[in-house]
């Protein structure tokens, strides 16, 4: 028995979970928020400072691990916020703060870069993914555009989990990172296992060093006192390793946008960009395909049939039947990334007298944002990625008008797991594996064997022939508005 620690630094807090390293059992854990003078202002998602001084980051993993919760800690993972680009000079002193987030100063940025380099089928099947604004490539090409002087002094480019691995060893000559966290940069093909440097100078305008990728189970040193710190991940991989993904799932996230992801054998190269190809923690893939509109679509039903929560859109959604009597709504609220309808807007399709009560518009709002979900979980089945069981997570995953019409409309068994801090408990369970393996109890290949997400359980059961015709409802719509945005 050992006792490992993993670490999640999101954009708000850091959280610390200790686990025994043979059943993953929570022995104790740490909080504390971020400093608020750590943030710069910019103009990240949501109203969210963009720009972050990275020690912010430190001062509050300090703040979480007091009080003695690592004692007799004998490893440390890490897993932190994606795409948070820490760009840093010769010395290893921050050029700027980080640059973190979706930031809407890099739209054009990342569009740039798509015409630059021939496109989005170019970038696709490069390095399996299609520049966007939060991407670390876009990030650099913004830097060069609008800060000049600042990117001329930019030696190495570091992630959120990077950094901090770096710092807890101390800062040494050897700068690491991992596939997963990698895979979303935009200049790292999880295909090819290689680095493309052309696309950061493409971007950046000049070479920067570029830490040496680490496999799964490595560990990227240890600190003087003897602690062993492992390879570290991003968030999104961290969490699919605490959930306990395997073959045969995936994961439905209900942010204001949407993601679909799935655990695969390969890297998926789709050259129409809708697939982002990304690698996971354990030495598989995670294709990934995202929705720019999911519970934002929910907000805005219900402020419109001026409901007070999302709660209460339920509710009355719960009072209509299966394809809300014909009413369709089509939630391409934002532009949409799948398929790709950049300027395009919502639609609601099918209004009748008898439709037009508040109860159906609810349900059709349900039907839409799950429905737009299906579409792009059918992208991946489309591609071999087998999907029996869908985890849903986010806030919206807890409404009963959700979980009652996502099983027949995701034609899978749905799980709703119960709260818990995976992606800490991800990151430590990948510090169980490095240290298991530097010690010769583990194999390489084959991670610590921790229970998985529990939760609840939904069947999709006889209303499965329901749910189809909800989406072949769907789909006609979606295809008399849009015919052939699915390359269909």
């Amino acid at each position: 028995m050992g006792i490992v620690a993993g670490l999640d630094s999101t954009p708000d807090s850091t959280r610390i979970v200790v686990c025994d390293t043979d059943t993953g059992a929570v022995i104790r854990q740490g909080y504390a928020s971020h400093p608020l003078e750590g943030a710069h202002g910019g103009a990240g998602e949501g109203g969210r400072p963009s720009d972050v001084d990275p020690q912010a980051w430190l001062l509050s993993l300090g703040e979480a691990a007091g009080g003695g919760v690592l004692e007799g800690v004998e490893a440390i993972g890490v897993s932190a916020q994606q795409n948070a680009l820490v760009p840093l000079d010769q010395q290893g002193a921050t050029v700027r703060p980080a640059l973190v987030g979706a930031d809407r100063r890099t739209q054009i940025a990342a569009a740039d870069l798509v015409d630059a380099f021939g496109g989005r089928e170019a970038w696709a099947r490069t390095v399996g993914c299609v520049p966007q604004p939060a991407n670390p490539v876009s990030k650099l090409r913004w830097l060069a555009a609008q800060e000049p002087e600042a990117a001329q002094r930019v030696a190495l480019v570091l992630q959120a989990h990077d950094w901090l691995v770096w710092q807890l060893l101390g800062r040494p000559l050897r700068r690491t990172t991992d596939r997963g966290g990698a895979s979303g940069t935009g200049y790292w093909s999880a295909a090819t296992g290689a680095y493309r440097p052309d696309l950061v100078e493409l971007a950046l305008g000049r070479h920067a060093e570029l830490p040496e990728v680490l496999g799964p189970a490595e560990a990227a040193g240890t600190t003087p006192e003897g602690l062993l710190i492992s390879a570290g991940t991003g968030s999104t991989m961290a969490a699919a390793f605490g959930l306990g993904i395997g073959l045969g799932d995936a994961v439905v996230s209900l942010g204001a946008s949407g993601s679909v992801m799935a655990v695969h054998r390969e890297a998926l190269v789709d050259p129409s960009g809708m697939i982002t190809s990304l690698a996971d923690a354990t030495g598989m893939h995670l294709p990934v395909v995202h929705t720019l509109n999911a519970v934002r679509a929910l907000r805005g039903t219900a402020e419109m049939l001026g409901l007070p929560d999302l709660e209460s859109l339920s509710d009355l959604a719960l009072k209509s039947t299966p394809g809300a009597h014909g009413l369709v709504l089509l939630p391409y609220l934002e532009g949409e990334r799948t398929p790709h309808l950049p300027h395009t807007a919502g639609t609601l399709s099918g209004l009748r007298r008898e439709a037009m009560k508040p109860e159906h518009l609810a349900r059709a709002a349900v039907e839409g944002m799950l429905s737009g979900l299906a579409d792009a979980l059918d992208v991946l089945r489309g591609r071999g990625v087998e999907v029996r069981r869908v985890f849903l997570l986010g806030a919206a995953a807890d409404l009963p008008a959700v979980q009652a019409a996502a099983p027949s409309l995701f034609g899978a068994q749905i799980v709703v797991p119960h709260p818990a801090e995976y992606a800490a408990l991800g990151a430590a369970r990948q510090a169980a594996w490095a240290l298991g393996v530097s010690r010769g109890t583990l194999d390489p290949h084959t991670p610590p064997a921790w229970p998985g997400a529990t939760g609840q359980v939904h069947e999709p059961g006889e209303e499965l022939a329901v749910g189809q015709a909800v989406r072949q409802q769907y789909a006609a719509v979606r295809e008399q508005i849009h015919p052939g945005a699915f390359g269909g």
